[in-house]
């Protein structure tokens, strides 16, 4: 919704070609497969405390960021958001590497970064004002890893790991659109 409303070329016809289905395969598709892994027993809790239960998430994600990728925004179609999503795969790929290595990140922490990065480069790139908006995402970011350190879901470390891995790999694809 932030890439349409910033695009100063954004159509009723590209939003509309590309909002419905990306809201299924980020929202509506994984909560069902997390119902799914729950009721089988793959998965115990919503905090997924152990590497193992970990892993499927992490998988599932990989699987519809190239479903993205390769069916809703074609590179030739939305070049930011492609990048974007690209970023998205890009992180997801280092925090199972990372997990393989017997550390967890903060997933939650990991897309509040990609998005705020991405915010700014939007920003930069179309030389729109969104300092405001940047702002208040700055202000949710922090709220959102005082919430997780509040629940004793991650510690510090992990915070920081997943924060950066979501701005570095946005960061490192942001050379390709921007």
């Amino acid at each position: 919704m932030l890439y349409f409303t910033i695009a100063p070329y954004s159509t009723l016809e590209m939003q509309s070609g590309n909002i419905v289905p990306i809201f299924i395969l980020t929202v509506i598709i994984p909560i069902i497969f997390f119902l799914i892994l729950k009721n089988v027993g793959v998965i115990h809790s919503i905090f997924l405390p152990t590497l193992q239960e970990r892993k499927y998430p992490l998988y599932i994600s990989s699987i519809i960021f190239l479903m993205i990728l390769y069916k809703v925004i074609p590179n030739n179609y939305v070049n930011e958001l492609f990048y974007f999503f690209t970023g998205l795969l890009t992180a997801t790929g280092a925090t199972l590497i990372l997990l393989f290595l017997r550390f967890k990140t903060s997933m939650h922490l990991l897309g509040m970064g990609s998005i705020l990065t991405y915010m700014i480069a939007l920003s930069i790139h179309f030389e729109i004002n969104i300092t405001l908006a940047i702002s208040l995402f700055t202000l949710f970011t922090g709220m959102v890893a005082t919430s997780r350190l509040y629940l004793k879901a991650h510690t510090k470390n992990e915070l920081l790991i997943g924060f950066m891995v979501g701005c570095v790999s946005q960061l490192i694809i942001l050379k390709y659109w921007l």
